[in-house]
């Protein structure tokens, strides 16, 4: 295939996502051109060779951007491969007449208010839930509503500024954290002046997160992660992913159709989705649904087909047209564990990695984090250390490994003595 003959897709790529070296990795692997459309000024970009520089806090001008670019340079596709430009990257398909969910869709898997509302008209069962912003009283609130409750931020991903609450006192204390981590990140001006966020009711129950993509409104499922680690509160760092999940075979069919329902009521129709749900004796409630792929590093934990296929490879050859249908997920058990941060500072040291790498399973340890750079625990924070990698025959088996890899990881964090001062 010469160069001029390449498919052309634009991949949009966020300046702090994990995720575009995966994608640009696998287009390269299937033979495709990929374009870097980077959220950074020119200057910038050149510097990472990128042949498309975006503003994604101006969302019309980064349509425009790509629209003239593509009328230039045709594309098979646009992706977003984080949800920070999942709505231009929709936006500007619909203008090239490319396939893709509609912007509509892709806002209502984006902002949490949108997705409560489409999911809750549709009878989608969700937690009940009552629209916050930043200038609302606590005070006055705290007494009008059934706990516990959770809080959280309409437009973050990655548990940040998700608090649980069990009474009035801890409900206003949350607001005030929220309140001030929404105003903070907020990726528009009009954000960081008054930011949306939502309470609504806690459901308990066993979480799990469903990994599938999207082909002309039809649902298929990639993978089921089971999360075994508790995720009860006051904040939700995920730590653990395993799958397959094992659950009952029943229990698993009702979460697919439930994630099936809730992409059809938000309107996404093609795609990746991954999708958060929790398990309890009134079957699979929703928590969230986002038109993107997994975050982070996970999808290293998953391979497909007979080759070894990436989830990136799969996600792209099903945006160019190619045939995805037939491909599974391998037979052999994987799993990934976010290593969490255990307290706030500088990361001055990490021990124990080669120990790590030696618990029979373990494929790979990942410190993302730099040393001598700071460390956020949440609600405040949206990394982690880094990743664990294992594999083997059975869930157990990789969780099990997962958790004494973890155990024989030792990190030494100092408090950083200029955000305390």
């Amino acid at each position: 295939m010469t160069e001029s003959d390449k498919t052309r897709v634009i991949l949009l790529i966020g300046t702090q996502t994990y995720r575009g070296t995966p994608f640009v990795e696998a287009a390269e692997r299937i033979g495709l051109e990929a374009v870097k459309g980077l959220d950074m000024p020119k200057p910038l970009a050149r510097h990472w060779r990128a042949t498309l520089p975006l503003d994604f806090r101006d969302s019309d001008k980064a349509v425009a951007d790509i629209v003239a670019f593509a009328r230039q340079s045709p594309v098979r596709a646009i992706l977003c491969v984080d949800d920070n430009g999942a709505v231009i990257a929709a936006r500007a398909a619909a203008a090239l007449g490319l396939s893709h969910s509609s912007p509509d869709a892709s806002l209502a898997a984006r902002d949490k208010l949108i997705m409560r509302q489409r999911l809750a008209a549709a009878g989608v069962p969700i937690p009940w839930f009552r629209h916050l912003t930043t200038d609302d009283d606590p005070a006055r609130i705290a007494d009008e509503i059934e706990y516990p409750v959770v809080i959280k931020p309409t437009h973050l991903a990655a548990s940040q500024g998700v608090i649980r609450a069990n009474n009035p006192t801890e409900f206003i204390d949350a607001f005030y954290c929220t309140r001030s981590i929404a105003l903070a990140t907020g990726d528009t001006l009009e954000k960081r002046q008054a930011a949306d966020m939502l309470v609504e009711g806690y459901i308990d129950g066993f979480e799990v997160a469903l990994e599938g993509i999207l082909a002309e409104g039809h649902l298929k499922l990639l993978a089921l992660f089971d999360k075994p680690d508790p995720l009860v509160g006051p904040y939700f760092e995920e730590t653990i992913y395993v799958t397959p999940s094992r659950l009952p075979t029943d229990t698993q069919a009702s979460i697919v159709a439930c994630a099936a329902d809730a992409c059809a009521a938000l309107g996404l129709r093609e795609g990746p989705v991954h999708a958060e749900l929790r398990i309890n004796d009134d079957g699979p409630w929703v928590i969230e649904v986002a038109g993107r792929s997994i975050g982070g590093l996970c999808s290293k934990t998953l391979r497909f087909g007979t080759e070894d296929m990436s989830l990136e490879e799969l996600i792209l050859r099903r945006a160019v047209g190619m045939d995805v249908a037939a491909l599974q997920r391998e037979n052999r058990a994987g799993g990934v564990m976010m290593i969490p941060i255990p307290a706030a500072g500088i990361l001055k040291s990490v021990e124990g990695v080669e120990d790590a790498l030696a618990v029979p399973g373990i494929e790979e340890v990942d410190i993302t984090l730099p040393l001598q750079h700071p460390v956020i625990p949440l609600p405040e924070g949206a990394s982690y250390l880094g990743f664990i990698f294992a594999r083997g025959e059975r869930p157990d088996e990789v969780e099990a490994a997962l958790r004494e890899a973890h155990r024989r990881l030792h990190f030494t964090i100092v408090p950083n003595l200029r955000l305390m001062a």
